[in-house]
């Protein structure tokens, strides 16, 4: 074995797992509901419309005013306000016509039920991206474990025949055969370490944490459940219409834009302002009490533009629901039928697959360390070794990702 590389291999795992913290699915959505910033914030927004629904539920403040006297030009006094002085006081109140208090309340309601399904969907995408992310850190790791096995054996071979080159036994040009190929393998590893990486940061970044997370699986019970359940297209398709939030949010768009057009038509509507007032001497009685009415003549402002806005909005959400509808149909049809491809193609590898291939793999290693084989034989032998690993691995990878859009576009956990 290559002492200096499983050194350096050693050192690296343990700075790594110093930083790193194991997690299972269910613990990480825990943490993702408890910890991400923007769940935390978009609450604020189910809030904000808790107190516009408050808000639109006042009415207007009574307006009064009072009027006294300040110079008496008879008696030549000022501030004469006694009881033969003059002073006047009147209170007012709006009065809303046309139902348009209720209108408004209705549509801050309308407005709060959106808001909560626009947490729901943030709620949904977050858990998407979290399963995603999940899935692709457990099978990168596989990939850089299988790859620092083989990288440490062939550099192990370089070292020895480098070793058999200095003293002649071996053709120089071997030794170049086996430090281009451990080569390979290495830059391999060292793309995939690099989106490992950046998948881990996602990860941490979803579930509030500052540490680096690891994926934990029970690789055997996942891909159980998402190769052998049984799915009908026709109950993922309307499974996905009843339960999809993108479609349900323009169907309560829709909701929400009639309430809003219904409230703009009803402020069309006059308001009448009442009240009462008491004058003491300057109206035609002494201490005239009056009855105050006065509504605004509809003559150049009939809310006409925001009518109009309004029904234009309405017919633009509708055709959105329209269109949301068709594309959530697709997309189900397009996930339906590639998680099926992605279940006969799983199904269709052989299970022995994978211990023969390391059963060969033993074989060919202790053959070329014989020198029963040629270099020539062996790295391609360990070329395709890598390439199948790496293969089967992606078509496992590629069944769990298949189920995840599936569960998505439908909003059920169909596995």
């Amino acid at each position: 074995m290559n002492r200096f590389y499983l050194l350096n291999l050693f050192f690296c795992f343990t700075v790594l797992a110093a930083g790193q913290r194991s997690l299972n699915l269910q613990q990480a959505e825990e943490l993702l509901q408890k910890n991400n910033l923007q769940l935390l914030a978009e609450q604020f927004n189910i809030t904000a419309s808790q107190a516009e629904v408050i808000q639109a539920k006042i009415w207007e403040q009574p307006y009064i005013t009072a009027e006294f006297n300040l110079i008496n030009p008879q008696n030549h006094t000022r501030f004469d306000v006694g009881p033969e002085g003059q002073k006047a006081v009147a209170i007012q109140q709006l009065i809303y016509l046309g139902g348009k208090k209720k209108n408004e309340i209705n549509y801050t309601k309308s407005n709060l039920a959106l808001a909560t399904l626009e947490f729901e969907q943030l709620m949904r995408n977050l858990k998407y991206q979290l399963h995603l992310t999940f899935y692709t850190i457990y099978f990168n790791q596989l990939k850089i474990k299988s790859l620092d096995a083989q990288i440490v054996i062939i550099d192990n071979l370089v070292k020895n025949y480098d070793l058999q080159a200095n003293k002649g036994n071996v053709a120089l040009r071997e030794v170049v055969r086996l430090q281009s190929l451990v080569l390979n393998l290495k830059n391999e590893r060292n793309e995939i370490y690099q989106d490992q990486l950046n998948s881990q940061n996602n990860l941490s970044l979803l579930t509030g944490i500052t540490e680096l997370a690891t994926p934990q699986v029970n690789e055997a019970e996942l891909l159980n459940k998402f190769q052998n359940k049984q799915l009908a297209k026709d109950s993922i398709l309307s499974t996905a219409l009843a339960n999809n939030l993108d479609y349900l949010s323009t169907i309560k768009a829709i909701e929400n834009q009639a309430l809003y057009l219904k409230w703009q038509r009803s402020i069309a509507r006059p308001d009448i302002t009442t009240g009462i007032s008491y004058d003491q001497r300057g109206g035609a009685f002494q201490n005239q009490v009056n009855f105050t009415l006065g509504v605004p003549l509809p003559l150049w402002n009939k809310n006409k533009g925001n009518i109009q806005l309004a029904e234009a909005q309405l017919q633009q959400t509708q055709i959105n629901r329209d269109f949301k509808k068709l594309q959530v149909q697709q997309q189900a049809e397009m996930y339906f039928q590639l998680w099926q491809q992605q279940v006969n193609q799983y199904k269709n590898i052989d299970p022995t697959t994978v211990s023969n291939l390391d059963a060969v793999y033993n074989g060919m290693l202790s053959n070329f360390e014989k020198r029963n084989l040629t270099m020539l034989e062996f790295t391609d032998f360990m070329e395709s070794y890598n390439q199948s690993t790496i293969q089967i691995n992606e078509l496992k990878k590629a069944l769990i990702i298949s189920g995840i859009n599936l569960n998505y576009i439908t909003n059920k956990e169909n596995f």
